[in-house]
């Protein structure tokens, strides 16, 4: 019997946690930079989500150490 995995959503909007996990960084830090603005984020009722463009913005606006 073989099982056909699903393919991966696309999300549009990320929990922390799932942000954290696309970053490959903790969920602390995830909302530490939420908390100094690095990382942009809405509010919808209590839970806080975070758009797929502003991880990619994020990730855009990183800075290479030099060598």
């Amino acid at each position: 019997m073989s099982t056909a995995l699903a393919a991966p959503i696309d999300r549009l909007l990320y929990k922390p946690e799932e942000a954290a996990e696309a970053l490959a960084i903790g969920r602390s830090t995830v909302y530490e930079l939420m908390a100094e603005g690095s990382l942009k984020y809405i509010k919808l009722g209590r839970t806080r989500r975070i758009r797929r463009a502003d991880l990619e913005t994020y990730v855009a606006n990183l800075a290479p150490l030099p060598n």
